[in-house]
């Protein structure tokens, strides 16, 4: 009888919280985790970057590497469809593809594989202590899986980052996640910033 009370008071005690509204986003909030992310890298042209410098665009941040053979070309595409769908509005959005390979991942490679899916995309890297940290801030994962012929693909986190035009909110939208969603999280993005 002693747990009934107790129970029956835990609950009663619970439903007196404030109820929380439901997000208009798609994609999950995780300001309150990673709010305060940066980073400090450099694109393609050799051209030092903060996330920072992004903060009157609406940003699109994905971490992933070139050989990836599946997740990464498939998101760039996405993502390139999003930039399409959403007309003049892309022009206040700017995509970021951070490698998590800085060692096959050259400049060079990055020039010609991150722009072919959208010109305005960039691509950034950095060395490994660069990479570590960019990814940390964000809490993504990465890894070697090396094969018996001593070559190796990269298991890492699949998620793609949308970040509003002062840098807050912080979204994170999972892999997969259907196109016209996302341009419909970034249009609020957008309308909020201005």
């Amino acid at each position: 009888m002693r747990h009934f009370i107790l129970i029956s008071l835990l609950l009663l005690m619970s439903a007196c919280d404030k109820p929380e509204m439901p997000s208009p986003f798609h994609a999950k909030d995780i300001s309150w985790q990673h709010g305060q992310a940066d980073f400090q890298l450099a694109d393609f042209n050799g051209q030092p970057r903060s996330l920072s410098e992004f903060r009157g665009k609406v940003v699109v941040l994905f971490f992933g590497y070139t050989h990836c053979p599946v997740i990464c070309p498939t998101t760039l595409a996405d993502l390139a469809q999003v930039m399409r769908l959403l007309g003049k509005d892309a022009n206040r959005v700017q995509v970021l593809f951070v490698t998590v390979d800085p060692e096959r991942d050259s400049p060079e490679v990055l020039a010609k594989f991150v722009p072919s899916f959208d010109p305005s995309f960039l691509g950034l890297y950095g060395d490994a202590q660069a990479t570590t940290q960019a990814a940390k801030a964000f809490g993504v994962t990465y890894t070697r899986q090396y094969d018996k012929h001593g070559g190796y693909t990269v298991d890492h986190s699949d998620g793609t980052y949308l970040l509003g035009i002062g840098g807050k909110p912080l979204l994170l939208s999972p892999y997969g996640q259907r196109v016209d969603l996302l341009v419909q999280d970034i249009r609020l993005l957008l309308a909020i910033g201005r």
